[in-house]
């Protein structure tokens, strides 16, 4: 009999969405029974593709975003969106339920963990950031979850909230309601997460194993590209940043201050950006608005010289093995598991928010020019997606016997 497994995550797009989808692909093909689940949203409504399915409304998804924001408590509203979605699940009757992130208001998180409590359904959940094991942040900046949080210092992280600080009722509630899931298997993206998570409300209750993100190395590849040209770019040392969104955990204003540093002949290009980032941006760095298609990425990575991922908040960023799999070294903060993804033969890091070290390794690079595009090529072979993704499968087959 077919096995049927259900995939929940925040959004069908961008890192996450691609990952869970991909993942559901392969197990097809390996004959197991797919149902995807995410958040109601614009953006969700418009990317929805056959086999996947959105989580109640959005009127009660932007309810629940607006009282979370308020008393601070992000996944616990929702109520008729989970009731929804649990009448939904009974229907399914699901083998296994594989989980991603949770973090965006549009499921209950007692609801969600009472029915699978309830009717004893086995558990993978791939953490993508550090929010199931916090008392309300994702971010990594922040370690009071070690200590049980509490007297949060940090009310705008993502998901901020604006009064209320509930973050030590939060994980204490959080840790009863997990230990008692009597069959979950952790998933990490990066060692460094992994070892986190050994650390957190898991520990010595679920075993842990890290699976890499993977990338389509059939699209990402150096390919021929007119970018420079069309830009007049000819004779720059191009450094490139991209980003789904810009901001300060993004390192936004350290390629705003790379840009009054770097002699002439150096040329930044951030890619991601909108109008209102535009507006902080100075005239010497090329803006280029979210790209139409994946092909077009591909041609930009292949332009350029240099990936810069001044990251503040990562986990294990696609961004990174893209740029390798197009023949571009990488350099990056070593925040979270960031610089994981590089070895010394294609790329390297600097300590986080250090812009004296990052600006220093960026004229080493381009003096010495120490990184290959065989290299960069060998190292993202690492990350073949579909190797990747059968480590998922592999992982399906074991929980479920």
């Amino acid at each position: 009999m077919m096995k049927k497994i259900v995939e929940i995550n925040g959004i069908n797009y961008a890192s996450t969405g691609n990952i869970a989808i991909n993942i559901a692909r392969k197990a097809k093909e390996e004959g197991f029974g797919m149902y995807l689940f995410f958040r109601n949203s614009k953006e969700g409504n418009k990317r929805l593709q056959e086999g996947q399915e959105l989580i109640g409304t959005w009127f009660d998804k932007v309810i629940s975003e607006r009282l979370s924001y308020v008393f601070g408590l992000n996944g616990y509203f929702n109520v008729y969106n989970t009731a929804l979605f649990t009448k939904r699940l009974d229907e399914i009757k699901p083998d296994l339920i594989h989980l991603h992130s949770l973090c965006d208001n549009f499921v209950n998180i007692d609801m969600l963990f009472n029915y699978i409590i309830k009717n004893n359904i086995p558990v993978i959940w791939t953490l993508h950031d550090n929010w199931p094991f916090t008392g309300r942040c994702a971010q990594n900046r922040c370690s009071k979850w070690k200590e049980g949080c509490g007297n949060c210092p940090h009310h705008d992280y993502y998901p901020g909230t604006m009064f209320f600080d509930h973050s030590a009722s939060v994980l204490k509630k959080r840790s009863k309601l997990y230990n008692q899931v009597k069959n979950m298997t952790i998933v990490t993206p990066s060692a460094w997460l992994g070892n986190l998570v050994r650390e957190s409300i898991f520990k010595d209750h679920y075993p842990v194993k890290v699976i890499n993100n993977g990338i389509d190395l059939n699209v990402f590849k150096p390919t021929e590209s007119n970018f420079r040209l069309q830009h007049h770019l000819e004779d720059k040392f191009l450094l490139l940043g991209l980003a789904y969104y810009w901001d300060e955990s993004k390192g936004l204003d350290v390629f705003i201050e790379l840009s009054k540093r770097l002699p002439e002949n150096f040329k930044i290009v951030l890619v991601g950006t909108n109008e209102e980032t535009e507006k902080l941006l100075p005239e010497n760095i090329l803006s280029i608005h979210r790209t139409s298609s994946r092909e077009e990425l591909v041609k930009i990575y292949s332009a350029c010289d240099l990936f810069v991922n001044p990251t503040r908040d990562e986990n294990f960023p696609t961004v990174n093995l893209e740029s390798l799999a197009c023949g571009l070294p990488v350099l990056t903060f070593a925040t979270g598991g960031s610089a994981e993804i590089i070895d010394e033969t294609c790329g390297s890091s600097v300590p986080t928010s250090d812009i004296d070290g990052l600006e220093k390794e960026i004229l080493r690079i381009y003096e010495t020019r120490p990184y290959s595009k065989e290299a960069c090529l060998k190292r993202a072979s690492k990350y073949a997606m579909e190797d990747r993704f059968n480590d998922y499968v592999e992982l399906y087959k074991k929980v479920l016997g």
